[in-house]
């Protein structure tokens, strides 16, 4: 609508000049910024990012886990998002702004129905070439995909058919992958393309040995890298690694990408390798200490680098003590080789070994207010106990909820006739309604 209908309508209404390129500059910053969750990224102007996930998925938890990663950490900068993943660039974009959905996870082989429905808008297509379909009476994406397609192509040209085949996977969409300008980058052309497994390895060898130069040359250290091979059919293919610390050892980093070679389709062959490091922080010269003077402590981060690129960083941590008294609020996942703070557990009352993620209700009998329970009934399987010790009490923490500010758990230590031996409590004081339910819970399994 006009300005100044607008602003009839709105009093006090801000207006702002457009600025297409710095519109566009921003877009690029945010693709630059989502190198984080793949290789390849692009910017989808004029308001999107397409992210090539192909074999990085498995780094963050999982497809599901990484378009919620996403959609939090736009969240957390004030930024509305909708996402969504596919077969293809096509279908991932008419599924993130047509579907009317947050999240959209496109199951494979599943494209041509989940866009069916979906308006010829989906299909990025020009407004006037919409406009004369919706004259011929097709309305949605489905409409299209089910007519021959001569008549179409002899209609409305090339243009058409090509986004429905891109959309499809019949025809390939080639990205551009973005770069930031002070990226540490590295990258060899070849004459003719190559395919064999070792040639690729001893180029990735090549690669690491300068990138490692570059990245002594800056005193930095790599904490990600990206190895980027562009085949001759105009596709991508890409390998990421990550590191615990800044790492510039040319022996690991080699080997972290080697083994990764194997899931490379080289196709009918690569013509251009590119090693970037695109994370990476400050690193100094390396002192040897000597086996005279200290004994030199045990470096399992190349352990550490084996397992996270393999399994997943997200599944590879180490547990940290938090101030709290609620036993579920007194431990975080922390980086692997984060440094110690010196923080530990009170050893005072001792604590299970594996804590259940929540708590589960069990069936019991026992003499309140303070005695342990007689017997109880965990997961369809009675046992009687046979040891008990306790109880010790656990307060609410009503600075962070007020809703716990009377609230109270007993827990007991107990064992079985079978020598097992397990953490349960009883919610409340065993007296007043308000401190708790007086339900039991088991809450963790001492080893």
């Amino acid at each position: 609508m006009p300005a100044t209908k607008a602003q009839a309508l709105v009093p006090g209404l801000a207006l702002l000049d457009a600025d297409p390129a710095g519109d566009a500059d921003a877009l690029d910053r945010l693709a630059v910024w989502a190198l984080r969750f793949s290789p390849l990224v692009a910017a989808d102007q004029p308001d999107g990012i397409v992210v090539d996930t192909t074999g990085a998925d498995h780094l963050h938890g999982g497809e599901e886990a990484m378009l919620r990663a996403i959609v939090d950490r736009f969240a957390a900068a004030n930024l509305e998002v909708r996402v969504a993943v596919a077969d293809t660039w096509g279908a991932a974009h008419a599924a993130a702004r047509h579907a009317g959905a947050a999240m959209v996870l496109v199951e494979p082989g599943r494209t041509e129905h989940a866009l069916a429905r979906l308006p010829l808008a989906a299909l990025r297509l020009p407004g006037r070439m919409r406009h004369d379909l919706h004259v011929l009476g097709f309305s949605t994406v489905g409409d299209l995909a089910a007519q021959p397609r001569a008549p179409l192509v002899q209609r409305f040209g090339p243009q058409l058919v090509r986004r429905l085949d891109q959309a499809f996977g019949a025809v390939s969409e080639p990205i551009e992958p973005v770069r930031s300008a002070d990226l540490v980058e590295v990258r060899r052309v070849f004459g003719e393309p190559i395919a064999a497994p070792e040639t690729l390895r001893r180029y990735v060898g090549k690669l690491a040995a300068e990138l490692v130069a570059e990245l002594e040359r800056r005193a930095m250290g790599a904490r990600r890298l990206d190895l980027l091979f562009s085949r001759v059919d105009n596709r991508w293919e890409a390998i990421r690694i990550g590191t615990a610390k800044p790492e510039r050892d040319l022996r690991r980093l080699t080997r972290l990408l080697s083994d990764r070679i194997e899931t490379i389709d080289p196709g009918f062959g690569v013509e251009v390798m590119t090693l970037a490091a695109t994370h990476a922080q400050p690193l100094g010269a390396s002192q040897v200490v000597s086996s005279l003077v200290e004994e030199p402590e045990a470096d399992v981060s190349d352990l550490v680098d084996l397992l996270a690129n393999r399994i997943g960083e997200r599944r590879v941590y180490r547990f940290a003590p938090v101030a709290s008294d609620v036993p579920e609020r007194s431990v975080s996942r922390v980086e692997p080789m984060s440094l110690d703070d010196g923080a530990s557990w009170d050893d005072h009352w001792p604590r299970p070994s594996r804590l259940l993620a929540r708590p589960e209700r069990v069936e019991t009998m026992a003499l309140l207010p303070d005695h342990p329970p007689v017997w109880f009934t965990w997961r369809g399987q009675r046992r009687r106990v046979r040891r008990a010790d306790g109880p010790e009490r656990v307060f609410g923490e009503w600075w962070k909820r007020e809703a716990e500010a009377t609230t109270v758990r007993d827990y007991f230590r107990v064992e079985d006739d079978a020598g097992e031996r397990f953490w349960i409590f009883r919610a409340g004081d065993g007296e007043h309604p308000e401190t708790g339910s007086h339900k039991w819970y088991l809450h963790g399994v001492f080893g």
